[in-house]
């Protein structure tokens, strides 16, 4: 026979057997008699058949899988926690399908609209915004979600995240205690819940030193990498010298590293004339040319967490919603 996609007929066909035979060695092999599951699995072999896993998976109304749909899988930070995430879900018997929104709404619409098609078991979502009418509707239609990232707007979602505020608010306090009046907080878009957050802890930790709210200079980026933080700098550098902020609050990494790049192009010293700090901490940020202050958010226990909560709502009946939420830690660095 010619070389292709070989077929359960051509199994049973090489066994001398029906293909209700060969279906059940492959899914109920008790049914059959040890010398005819011996012929079929004699000719899986020599044919090189491969079952069509989606399929029965499909016929049974679920799959193997689980969807995680993040904000920008170039990001380090979401790289690790994809590898949290996917530990769990193999420890589970279970695969990992990725999706990049690339903080675009329609895209991760589209996405979870092919999750659902899919029959995923779950999913594992960091939203663009709070999405909390297209999470009802993938609950209604029995998959289960859980947020990556970002709290739960409601009680009966599953979530993993980190208190971004008090991220925010350790890392304007760190810079305040170094004598920074003038602070530039760097990042967008503002529909992200995470920017939001941080910064609103960055303006508590003007208010819990009596410093001015104006103190805090906004600078709004379109993403959050490394090109918006380039382009910041821009910005900053352009302000007058009498209200140019002398630090950067960045929200996250890749800006960090962005407006460190740029600033460094125009020889500006760090941090003797412009402080900057991060968010993530990510891998590059101990191992930039200025190593940059950041605050760590524990990216490997996010994934693994929220792949454990969405494991126990798809398995267990007596599953009880939950929302946890990380503390971060500010890890000063020579950028600051």
């Amino acid at each position: 026979m010619e070389r292709g996609v070989v077929s359960i007929r051509d199994v049973a066909r090489r066994a001398a057997v029906s293909v209700g035979t060969v279906s059940n060695v492959l899914n109920r092999p008790e049914l059959v008699s040890a010398a005819r599951r011996e012929s079929v699995r004699r000719a899986i072999t020599e044919l090189g058949f491969v079952p069509n896993e989606s399929a029965r998976h499909l016929r049974r109304g679920h799959g193997r899988t689980i969807g995680l749909v993040v904000l920008d899988v170039a990001n380090p930070f979401f790289t690790d926690v994809a590898r949290g995430v996917e530990d769990a879900a193999n420890a589970a018997g279970l695969v990992v399908i990725l999706c990049n929104s690339n903080e675009d709404r329609a895209r991760e619409a589209g996405y979870l609209d092919v999750l659902e098609e899919q029959r995923v078991q779950g999913v594992l979502l960091t939203p663009v915004d709070g999405g909390a009418a297209r999470l009802a509707r993938l609950r209604e239609r029995g998959i289960p979600v859980v947020l990556l990232d970002q709290r739960a707007p409601r009680k009966e979602f599953c979530s993993v995240s980190v208190d971004d505020r008090l991220g925010g608010q350790l890392a304007v306090g760190h810079l305040i205690d170094a004598g920074h009046r003038r602070i530039a907080f760097v990042g967008g878009p503002r529909s992200l819940r995470q920017v939001t957050d941080r910064h609103a802890g960055a303006l508590a930790a003007l208010r819990a030193a009596d410093v001015t709210p104006t103190a805090l200079v906004d600078v709004d980026t379109p993403s959050l990498n490394v090109a918006g933080g380039r382009d910041a700098v821009a910005r900053i550098l352009g302000m007058p010298a009498a209200r140019r902020p002398t630090a950067v609050f960045c929200a996250n990494d890749l800006l960090a590293l962005g407006v460190l790049q740029e600033l460094t192009r125009q020889r500006v010293a760090v941090p003797g004339r412009m402080a900057i700090v991060g968010y993530d901490d990510i891998e590059f940020a101990s191992a930039a040319a200025v190593p940059l202050s950041s605050v760590r958010q524990p990216r490997d226990q996010l994934g693994r967490t929220a792949a454990e909560l969405l494991v126990d709502e798809v398995r267990g009946a007596d599953h009880q919603h939950r929302q946890v939420v990380f503390k971060p830690e500010l890890v000063v660095r020579e950028s600051s």
